[in-house]
């Protein structure tokens, strides 16, 4: 099987970059991943999908990667939220959602909001109703540092990097590092997103008491509503989503399945990858079953 890189048109006809493998008639997973990242965060997850029977998609969610940047700066929690519910229009079957921070906010808000009977469960990846705003304020602060200036090489990206991830060995080259950031004609760096998306986020976090509390309120209804599998898989290290975040989403759906990787931080597919394939087909296979065709 190869992978495939196909396009889909997202919310008001922006195009969406995706990557798919497995079989044709495998059952669906659509991938979403995390702020600032990539489809490239779910290269070996969508791997290890296929060569169990799925059929995975990994999408750039708007504003990301190889995805259209929105010319308005329509990026909203419902943007990215609407775009997953289009897209799981354009496949056969409704599809199983992962999503991964970012992506889980918007799977909350298009499962339990806009469109629930679009999709057959729901997986969050280190993600929640209840956020630790100190979780919060680091990914932004992360996010906001070199938006405006860049890097002066893909090296000093890399440096950058290892110091928000102190826990992971220190990379010994830059190189990948190409395929997350753009070089512009000044022949600096820049990092491979639409910077008005994280200043739609800062402006919202600093206009509304709702988002500094994580979209507490909100999110917290929206999964009340929900009626399909959820599976929360958390980091056991996560500064982001607490064991008080974990109770809370307990109550709201009682019978959640959860998945606690221990040593893993916020960033749970890139500290233990192995250990999250391992959760996620677990998951899938017990409530779609891996060679359930289309």
């Amino acid at each position: 099987m190869l992978t495939n890189d196909i396009k889909f048109e997202g919310f008001t006809g922006l195009e969406i970059a995706a990557s798919m493998f497995g079989p044709n008639d495998g059952f669906p997973v659509l991938l979403a991943h995390g702020g600032g990242q990539t489809r490239l965060a779910w290269k070996r997850v969508l791997h290890e999908l296929g060569a169990a029977g799925y059929r995975a998609i990994a999408i750039d969610l708007r504003g990301h990667g190889d995805s259209e940047w929105s010319a308005d700066g329509a990026y909203d929690m419902r943007d990215f939220a609407a775009d997953l519910v289009v897209i799981s229009d354009q496949l056969e079957r409704r599809p199983a959602l992962v999503g991964a921070s970012l992506g889980g906010i918007a799977g909350m808000i298009a499962t339990g909001e806009m469109a629930p009977d679009s999709f057959a469960s729901l997986t969050l990846v280190d993600i929640a109703p209840k956020m630790e705003e100190s979780g919060v304020s680091r990914v932004v602060g992360f996010m906001q540092a070199h938006v405006n200036d860049g890097f002066a090489s893909p090296e000093e990206a890399a440096k950058v990097i290892a110091d928000y991830l102190p826990h992971r060995p220190e990379r010994k080259s830059s190189g990948n590092l190409n395929r997350y950031l753009r070089r512009r004609d000044n022949g600096r760096y820049y990092w491979h997103w639409d910077p008005k998306f994280i200043e739609n986020v800062t402006k919202s976090r600093n206009d509304s008491s709702e988002d500094r509390d994580g979209g507490l309120n909100s999110l917290s209804k929206a999964v009340s509503k929900l009626t399909l599998p959820v599976h929360l898989i958390r980091g056991g290290s996560s500064d982001l989503v607490s064991e008080d975040a974990v109770a809370h989403l307990r109550e709201l759906v009682p019978d959640v399945h959860y998945t606690d990787i221990a040593g893993a931080g916020h960033m749970v597919v890139g500290d233990h990858n192995d250990a999250f394939c391992s959760a996620i087909l677990t998951f899938l296979d017990h409530v779609h079953g891996k060679k359930q065709a289309l």
